[in-house]
């Protein structure tokens, strides 16, 4: 028998007897595996406010599948009930991979999941709807597929053993009608501050699939911060991911509670993260660099860390390109601005994924320039989807903001905040404009302060830090300002109008950039002056939820930065001194005796005393002087 007839009889005996054997093998997981019988795993730590994960054995797919796509043409959804009957939860779920792809980097596999964060303790039943169907994910009709379909079961959920900072000792962050969200769990109400760079959190070399496309915009690896990791700390294949972890760390020390990125950056700025297998391919997601992204987020969940989603950018938003909205083809846009099946999938894989985290916002773009018909409907589509109704912004620019903010406001839209970039001095008139607007609306909005201008310094590094002066300038005769000025007007601006606090932009000319910064340290004054901020509003039970803006009181009817006073009228009045001294409070409409002490806004600490400790309303009253340092800035705390 010839060579060539022999390996002829080896592969028919391969064909006709081995090959079908392989597809009868019904793996539950892996590459190569079948698909699975419709088991349904629960794991997770299953008490109040965790995540909770329910894992389907699924049909088998590949992230690249094309007939079907395992994204597009399978709609998987789980109904999570209580067993009082409420609350119900319709959650959207996903394709798992081989359920391991974080640390296997699986592209295929049988798994499926959804998550849930219960709100109640005690049982809770679920049943899983599994269509299947062209686009039944974003839309497009879909039949029941068994044996996955109609499959049900129930867990016990116990009581959360959380505390401090984290976020499942409090519950989920939910828009209640207020100026401020509230924690579901202890009532508490939030006020932030963070960091708003880089923009390119996400671009990290440790994730996979991730690439860079500028040779000035490289990923990040964040060594700085692998000192900040801990060996209980999460880490994926083999110890990655030290540095981004050690970096939330870091941030959570210094009692800051917020950061932002961008999942979705191709046509922008930096150009080096997507959710896709490909830049270029908005039809397929890489699960395996998702799940790294998930094993993040939940991380800084139990750091107490606020999740800043940044769904798109100005330069690929839509088709209408720069500030000047010039029409051009972006082919990095979904669906060229409008609500078409890319936006629509891509929405609803970051919910299905993510929206478990229990604080957290949707801002639906960065420098908007969509059109307000193209907002309303992405607004109205991640409402419908995300089961938990999370917080949604949108942030534009500051020369927009009238003609963006202006047709969003009240029942024009369900838009529940506004994300404000503007000048570093101009925070605190911008952020009572739309505070105000919102009101008077009928719906008002959370409004944050998430972008401070100019874009070439925004908030300045240290003084000292990598020879930084401390003075950030745009030129030579530029006067600038300082990390002193962002403290009086940007931070203390923001929260004196009502506003919902802020988050820190580096700009692009200054060390450790937007786009480049590797090292939260560069700013590590800024984050004590933020702790302080909060720390005054929590130990001394500042109800500033229930308090407005009342510049009048303190002689400042115009609203510009020479003093601000927020009050709940009657009950206590918040004064901040920007540049010191000592000013009058209108009182003439309060009654009873009222208490003067004085906060230190640079060093924190105990309330003291002033030259005035007592004052008797019915008139204006004069508050005294500081107890020392009186060209420096001061908050006022006066309360009956």
């Amino acid at each position: 028998m010839t060579m060539r007839r022999l390996v002829a009889v080896w592969v028919g005996l391969f064909l006709a007897v081995v090959l079908p054997l392989v597809r009868q093998v019904p793996r539950a997981l892996g590459e190569s595996g079948g698909h699975g019988d419709g088991r349904v795993t629960i794991s997770g730590e299953l008490k109040r406010w965790h995540k909770v994960t329910l894992t389907l054995a699924g049909p088998f797919a590949r992230e690249r599948d094309e007939s079907p796509n395992p994204f597009t043409d399978y709609d998987f959804t789980v109904e999570f009930r209580h067993e009082s009957g409420e609350p119900v939860y319709r959650v959207p779920g996903y394709f798992a991979a081989d359920g391991q792809a974080a640390e296997t980097s699986a592209e295929a596999g049988n798994c499926w999941r959804a998550h849930l964060a219960p709100d109640k303790t005690g049982v809770w039943r679920y049943r899983v709807s599994f269509l299947k169907g062209k686009h039944a994910a974003i839309g497009g009709k879909g039949q029941p597929l068994a044996p996955y379909h109609g499959v049900s079961g129930q867990f016990t959920v116990a009581e959360t053993d959380k505390t401090g900072r984290d976020f499942r000792a409090k519950g989920r962050l939910a828009y209640v009608g207020k100026h401020h969200l509230q924690f579901l769990g202890t009532g508490e109400f939030f006020l932030k501050a963070g960091a708003d760079a880089p923009e390119t959190f996400l671009a990290y070399a440790d994730f996979d699939g991730t690439i860079a496309t500028k040779k000035n915009v490289p990923l990040h690896k964040w060594e700085p911060h692998i000192r900040d990791w801990q060996p209980s700390d999460p880490s994926w294949k083999n110890g990655k991911g030290k540095g981004m972890i050690g970096a939330l760390n870091y941030l959570a020390s210094k009692g800051v509670n917020a950061f932002s990125f961008m999942p979705y950056n191709a046509g922008g700025d930096g150009d080096n993260v997507w959710p896709f297998v490909e830049r270029n391919d908005k039809f397929h997601y890489d699960c395996s660099k998702l799940d790294q992204w998930g094993i993040v987020f939940d991380h800084a969940t139990s750091l107490g860390l606020y999740l800043h989603f940044k769904l798109q950018e100005q330069e690929m938003d839509d088709n209408r390109l720069g500030e000047k909205a010039n029409k051009k083809v972006v082919p990095e846009s979904l669906d060229g601005g409008v609500l078409g099946p890319e936006r629509k999938l891509y929405c609803r894989e970051l919910i299905a994924r993510f929206a478990h985290n229990l604080a957290l916002n949707w801002n639906i773009g960065e420098e908007n320039t969509q059109s307000a018909e193209e907002q309303r409907a992405m607004i109205q589509y991640i409402w419908e989807m995300d089961p938990y109704k999370h917080h949604i912004v949108i942030h534009t620019f500051p020369n927009w903001q009238d003609r963006v903010y202006s047709e969003l406001l009240g029942d024009k839209s369900l838009l529940t905040g506004a994300s404000l970039q503007n000048g570093w001095q101009e925070v605190h008139q911008r952020t009572l404009q739309w505070v105000q607007a919102s009101a008077k609306a009928g719906r008002p909005w959370v409004v944050a302060n998430d972008e401070q201008g100019p874009a070439d310094l925004g908030v300045p590094p240290d003084p000292g830090y990598q020879g930084f002066d401390g003075v950030a300038r745009s030129g030579p005769e530029d006067t600038g300002y300082t990390l002193h000025d962002i403290r009086k007007y940007t931070l203390w601006g923001n929260l004196m109008a009502g506003g919902a606090g802020v988050e820190y932009y580096f700009g692009y000319k200054l060390p450790q950039n937007d786009l480049t910064c590797e090292d939260y340290r560069s700013r590590d004054r800024s984050w004590d002056y933020c702790r302080i901020a909060l720390e005054f509003f929590s130990r001394f039970n500042i109800p500033f939820w229930n308090m407005t803006n009342a510049n009048a009181l303190v002689g400042n009817e115009k609203n510009d930065n020479t003093r601000y006073c927020l009050a709940a009228p009657g009950e206590i009045y918040v004064v901040y001194l920007p540049t010191g001294g000592t000013c009058e409070l209108d009182l003439s409409k309060a009654s009873g005796t009222f208490s003067v002490r004085w906060y230190d806004p640079r060093r924190g600490g105990d309330l003291q005393e002033g030259s005035v400790k007592e004052v008797s309303a019915g008139k204006k009253v004069g508050l005294g002087r500081p107890p020392a340092e009186e060209n420096e800035d001061w908050v006022i705390l006066v309360r009956k």
